[in-house]
């Protein structure tokens, strides 16, 4: 099984720029041993399950909360049955029927 979950999270009350905060969540999902990719707007994680992912996210609640009074966050979440390793294979198929590499 596959699970693929794109989500985003800061606080709503800090500073202006949110990377500092976006780097202690992605320090949590890179400790979880998961695939995972950064982009501009987001990250995305892959897991074998739903439950998995979104546990590495609670964590990332979690840790913003010891020093946060709001956090917003936005997820997206595409679960299939078969093999993890969408991640990349998703990119890849459209890149093949492009018959070109995508800026990345």
């Amino acid at each position: 099984m596959s699970a693929l979950v794109e989500f985003a999270m800061f606080p709503t009350e800090q500073t202006q720029s949110k990377s500092a905060f976006v780097a202690r969540v992605l320090d949590i999902v890179d400790r979880s041993g998961l695939e995972y990719q950064l982009t501009p707007m987001g990250t995305i994680i892959e897991g074998e399950t739903v439950e998995e992912v979104l546990a590495v996210i609670n964590r990332a609640y979690e840790e913003l909360q010891t020093d946060c009074e709001r956090v917003y966050s936005t997820i997206k979440i595409d679960y299939r049955k078969g093999p993890v390793g969408r991640l990349n294979k998703k990119v890849g198929s459209v890149e093949k029927k492009l018959g070109r590499k995508l800026n990345s």
